[in-house]
């Protein structure tokens, strides 16, 4: 696959990405959507959001705005009737009623194109199941070669069931579209040390999603990967430099922002999974 094709047709179509997303994380996944080369639009507001859309190449829905639901709905039907990709992070997806039955109802009335998660959030999703420790992934779900085959399972029953790319972030990230299947194992631990590393991957998806918007699994692998290299750039730059995870996250969208395609088809760690 190439990688780094996805990372060019970003730069080459500097996609608008509309993203309703967690206030902790905005700033940040802002600006990590600039470094990837897409244009970033913030607006959340109920009264404004399908509209914000109309000029978007893509729309983020993130479950970390818990109350902006209505506006998640209202700009993902909008985006639906668009033909605008649809990118989706349940955040802390199974940790209470009320994610719960938000979720619901973002996967009742929207169409997503990606839907990506940790592995606790995946697999609430996709079996109906109270999942997860906060916004973390719970110890039983942390994904390692020993779960592996669960964690595909439950991924591709999910992309089964919605007609959305699955992505699981962790250790090992596994992407699939209910019938191909890749596992990427890039990136570093710091990664979980900063707040919205996984906020501004799924920025990331909505930019590749938004330049390449009718192959949604290479976009997504292309974004995964490129979060997955950076970050451990980033980590070689901190551990020269003895640094610390704030200055990893300024690294990090650095990395992002300096990334060429030949570091990402040369420096990505992946295997086609035949399980």
């Amino acid at each position: 696959m190439d990688f780094g094709k996805q990372l060019s047709l970003v730069r080459e179509r500097t996609p608008l990405v509309q993203c309703i997303t967690n206030f902790v994380t905005v700033n940040d996944c802002a600006n990590i959507i600039l470094a990837a080369g897409g244009s970033p639009s913030m607006a959340d507001d109920l009264r404004e959001a399908a509209e914000a859309v109309q000029g978007a190449a893509a729309l983020v829905c993130n479950l970390g705005a818990i109350a902006a639901v209505d506006a998640m709905l209202s700009a993902g039907k909008a985006a639906n009737e668009l033909g605008r990709p649809v990118v989706l992070d349940p955040v802390a997806a199974g940790n209470t009623a009320l994610r719960r039955a938000e979720s619901d109802r973002l996967l009742a009335g929207v169409r997503f194109a990606v839907i990506r998660g940790n592995a606790s959030e995946i697999r609430a999703l996709a079996r109906r199941e109270r999942a997860g420790s906060g916004v973390d992934v719970s110890g039983e779900d942390a994904v390692t070669e020993e779960n592996l085959p669960r964690t595909v399972e439950t991924a591709r029953l999910l992309a089964k069931q919605t007609g959305a790319v699955a992505a699981v972030s962790g250790p090992i990230d596994v992407v699939t579209d209910g019938e191909r299947t890749i596992l990427l194992r890039n990136g570093c631990a710091t990664m979980a040390r900063i707040t919205g590393s996984g906020c501004m991957l799924t920025a990331m998806l909505g930019a590749f999603c938004g330049a390449d918007p009718d192959h949604p699994f290479e976009a997504a692998c292309g974004a995964i990967a490129a979060m997955g290299v950076t970050g451990d750039l980033a980590e070689a730059r901190r551990l020269q430099n003895g640094t610390g995870n704030a200055t990893f996250r300024t690294d990090l969208i650095d990395a992002v922002f300096n990334l060429t395609e030949e570091q990402l088809n040369g420096g990505v760690r992946y295997e086609i999974y035949e399980g």
